[in-house]
């Protein structure tokens, strides 16, 4: 039997009944000794502010209290002590009220005797046992409540708050302490996310309709001081043991982070990285979108397709970290230039694809390119680096060009290969003939990749002159490819499409090699060779390989060094001044002649001719075409022969075709010329007769037929 361990007070005046219950605690095993007895209510309850009681036997009618007013004393003394009231004979209803007050049991005189007491003991011990259980279940909830990331809420039927947990306490800014009996509304604040207007209560709800019921999307609750965030769950009803509704409870928790999160991978799904500007994704959507409204309105769009000129060898010679910057750059100009209802779009590398989606007439179109064209142009400072660029752009229509998304990007993107072919820093409109010359140029890039490992290419060799002698001075590589069912190629028709895909590394390192193999067989077979060029690509002389390449070259192949002169362009050569010193530095140390390709095209600033140890200029033969009808090319012709005298340099002109323009140069003291006037790019045999005649003025006594006609481009 359960015990009670503590002192146990009778308040009662009668001597039976004290001597029962001392039987009952006998009985009970916890013995006489635990019983104090008081003849009066005042005793008893001066006695009991100052004992630890486990219980109190009070008779109602004690000499100095009557009725219920005893009990109230008595709780308001020891409120949590276990009372059971003793009541006369006729006094059950007032033993019944008092139950209702805060008794825990009673019993009336006449039947109490030491059976009714160890009843009412037991009672006690299992009543006390079972306080103590359900405290400690109690204590459990509120430890696992509070131990919970989730915030907990609770209301009773009409709507007032009953309990909070912390994390309901920091969500709300309210305390328990302050929160419980005022309504939900005050403590529970939620707001419809995209109204901000109030979200219907889920409490209220769950209540009504007796079920669990959830929040409403992007609902928001208000903190108490003002603070807002992003909360979902649900909300549920508290039943009691006969299954009524006696309130609600609201298991809520903050998903703000987890919202973001979902926005933002939703923009970044949506967006490119580098520029945040719409991605392949969202131009698709917002294109096929705008298509099916321009169907329904029947209305023209346009797509603009950009991609900017010249964008690689920034990027292959100044890093990477500088292209991406130059590309934020151009996002921004790119976006300025448009209105809010069209899309800019960034595909990828250097290209970008612009939706009007909705013109009067295709010139509007054209009007929008001329602009982005003129913006893109202007200068760009990315760090100390003062950059300059252009765009070529191609223009697709709906619906005359395609009337779906993947059409009228592809038309848009072969008109622009066709205004990268027309010479660049343009735009143009997309026709039915670039498709069939588009399909042709993807086959030709395919057959690109493998025609130097089918040995398709081979190298022709265009004589360099001396002009006051006549003497061959060198040489010039000049690739071909012999492609299997269209012919001869010429560079002009396949080394774009090489340095647009990188082919051209390849390309370079062939010709490097062969152009060295073959000098070495002409001196091996006793043919007076003369130095042989060869051009280097900016994606080949930027390559972290070239000097260890070019050093390899001349050692598998055995060509002295001095046979061996490299041409490079001023726009490769003025890309990080600093390296290309250095690489410059360490060819001319092993005795490699330097020359600067179309001289007169590129940078403006002459530095670099001190600054890097050039050897030759080759005078581009755009200042030829016009030498003698245009004044302005005849001084600037002059103007770099000159320079180039005082420097140290020699001049060499290239496309000399006409006797009047030879007559000028020796005029002006021109060292040397290339071009057609004194023969084509030729064959290694056919090349090796030139070399083997010690001395042919202008090949006259060779029969070398120059070509007097007006040619504008060398093979």
């Amino acid at each position: 039997m359960s015990t009670i361990p503590n002192v146990v007070f009778l308040i009662d005046d009668n001597p039976d009944h004290a001597r029962a219950l001392e039987e009952a605690l006998t009985v009970s095993g916890n013995g006489p000794s635990n019983l104090e007895c008081f003849a009066t209510l005042s005793s008893g309850l001066g006695r009991l502010a100052h004992a630890k009681v486990s219980a109190v036997f009070v008779n109602l009618c004690m000499p100095d209290c009557r009725r219920t007013d005893t009990l109230d004393r008595l709780l308001s003394v020891a409120p949590t002590v276990p009372v059971v009231v003793i009541g006369g004979v006729d006094d059950e209803e007032i033993c019944k009220t008092a139950m209702n007050s805060g008794a825990q049991d009673f019993h009336l005189e006449g039947h109490l005797d030491k059976y009714s007491f160890t009843r009412a003991i037991r009672n006690i011990a299992e009543r006390g046992v079972a306080r103590q259980e359900l405290f400690a279940e109690k204590e459990r909830a509120q430890v696992t409540l509070n131990s919970i990331g989730d915030a907990v809420l609770s209301t009773d039927i009409s709507g007032n708050v009953t309990y909070l947990n912390v994390v309901a306490e920091e969500m709300t800014g309210w305390s328990k302490r302050e929160a419980v009996g005022h309504p939900l509304a005050e403590v529970f604040q939620i707001i419809d996310g995209v109204t901000h207007k109030p979200s219907p209560n889920p409490l209220e709800s769950a209540i009504v309709q007796n079920k669990t019921v959830g929040l409403s999307a992007d609902c928001i609750l208000v903190r108490r001081d003002g603070y807002e965030c992003a909360i979902e769950d649900s909300a549920a009803p508290i039943h009691d043991r006969d299954g009524r509704v006696t309130g609600a409870v609201i298991v809520f928790h903050d998903v703000s982070m987890a919202r973001e999160r979902v926005l933002e991978m939703s923009h970044r799904a949506q967006h490119d990285v580098l520029t945040e500007l719409p991605n392949r994704l969202m131009l698709n959507d917002r294109l096929t979108q705008a298509i099916s409204l321009a169907r329904r309105n029947k209305h023209q769009l346009a797509v603009l397709f950009l991609d900017l000129d010249g964008f690689k060898s920034i990027n292959d010679s100044l890093g990477h970290a500088t292209g991406d910057k130059l590309l934020q750059s151009v996002a921004e100009r790119l976006a300025a230039c448009i209105r809010k209802s069209d899309t800019i779009s960034r595909q990828g590398g250097d290209e970008f694809v612009i939706l009007l989606p909705e013109v009067s007439h295709a010139a509007d179109a054209a009007v929008s390119a001329a602009k982005i064209i003129a913006e893109t142009k202007k200068p760009y400072v990315v760090g100390e680096k003062r950059l300059y660029i252009t765009a070529s752009i191609g223009v697709s229509t709906y619906p005359e060009c395609g009337e779906d998304a993947d059409t009228l990007i592809k038309n848009a993107d072969t008109a622009m290969y066709h205004a990268k072919q027309r010479g660049r820093d343009t735009y143009q409109f997309f026709t039915a003939e670039m498709n069939l010359r588009a399909v042709e140029r993807q086959s030709l890039e395919g057959q690109l990749r493998y025609a130097v490992e089918r040995h398709e290419l081979l190298l022709h060799y265009q004589p360099k002159v001396n002009l006051k002698t006549g003497v061959i001075t060198s040489v010039e590589a000049l690739v071909r490819w012999q492609h299997p069912t269209r012919g001869l190629l010429l560079p002009g028709q396949f080394l774009g499409i090489a340095e647009e895909t990188g082919i051209i590394v390849a390309i370079d390192q062939w010709v490097l090699g062969e152009a060295c193999r073959q000098t070495r067989e002409w001196l091996d077979a006793g043919v007076p060779a003369v130095p042989v060029a060869v051009n280097i690509s900016s994606q080949e002389f930027r390559s972290p390989h070239f000097l260890e390449g070019i050093h390899r070259t001349l050692k598998d192949t055995g060509l002295d060094p001095k046979y061996l002169e490299l041409e490079l362009t001023e726009t490769v050569l003025m890309r990080e001044a600093e390296s290309t010193a250095y690489v410059l530095g360490q060819l001319k140390a092993i005795g490699v002649r330097l020359a600067v390709d179309d001289f007169g095209t590129g940078y403006s600033s002459l530095s670099y001719l001190t600054r890097f140890p050039i050897d030759t200029l080759k005078l581009d033969q755009s200042f030829l075409h016009e030498i003698n009808t245009r004044p302005s090319d005849a001084i600037v012709v002059k103007a770099v022969i000159s320079m180039a005298k005082s420097l140290q340099q020699k001049v060499i002109a290239e496309g000399v075709e006409t006797q009047e323009q030879l007559t000028f140069l020796q005029t002006q003291g021109c060292d040397e010329g290339q071009g057609y006037y004194f023969s084509r790019g030729l064959t290694p045999t056919r090349v090796v007769p030139l070399l083997e005649t010690p001395q042919q003025p202008m090949f006259r006594t060779l029969g070398v037929i120059p070509f007097h006609q007006n040619v504008r481009t060398q093979a």
